[in-house]
């Protein structure tokens, strides 16, 4: 992730008694403001004002209706290693009667930025690719091994984090964010 803001105004670091709200199951925006605002007020009762980033994202298979979608980090259960995830999502789209023909999915990513002052950033981004028929490569995490990416003939498991991180979900969402953030003049917070 420290890549993909190397050019941010405000630096990253990680909070380690972060408390996780309850996610809502509609909307990749409203979790990642949801979980931004509990760690801002987290902060702020710790004594910590501090600027916040927080995400949510998600897999979308369109010949499963676009599931797994906002509810991607629990499919198949909370406790289910990604590799099951995997196995469970390949078995239920070779049993649709799409899943033949429509290996169509794309990743979706909503990050959420509060700055010190309590100003509020939100960006989006996706990234269209296909659904592989079996885990292929040993890069990235979650869905990677089976999100086949067309422009680069591979899964996102098989590339570069490099290559990946010019043209991912986040990528995208954490260009769209460091813009609007910079265009506001948000000075380099304590993060």
């Amino acid at each position: 992730m420290d890549q993909l803001f190397a050019d941010a105004p405000f630096t990253l670091a990680s909070y380690g008694d972060y408390e996780d709200p309850i996610e809502g199951d509609t909307s990749y925006g409203d979790n990642a403001a949801l979980k931004a605002r509990a760690l801002h007020a987290q902060l702020q009762r710790a004594g910590r004002p501090a600027s916040v980033l927080a995400d949510d994202s998600g897999l979308e298979a369109y010949a499963l209706d676009r599931r797994p979608g906002v509810l991607t980090a629990y499919y198949g259960g909370a406790d289910l290693p990604w590799s099951e995830r995997r196995k469970r999502l390949l078995a239920e789209i070779e049993r649709t009667p799409l899943g033949d023909f429509d290996r169509r999915a794309r990743f979706v990513c909503a990050l959420h930025f509060i700055d010190e002052a309590g100003r509020e950033f939100a960006a989006m981004g996706t990234v269209d690719g296909e659904i592989a028929t079996e885990d292929r490569g040993a890069a990235g995490f979650s869905f990677d091994p089976i999100f086949f990416y067309p422009p680069a003939g591979r899964t996102f498991a098989e590339m570069e984090d490099e290559e990946k991180n010019r043209v991912s979900h986040r990528a995208i969402a954490a260009a769209a964010l460091v813009a609007a953030v910079s265009r506001a003049g948000v000075g380099t917070p304590r993060a």
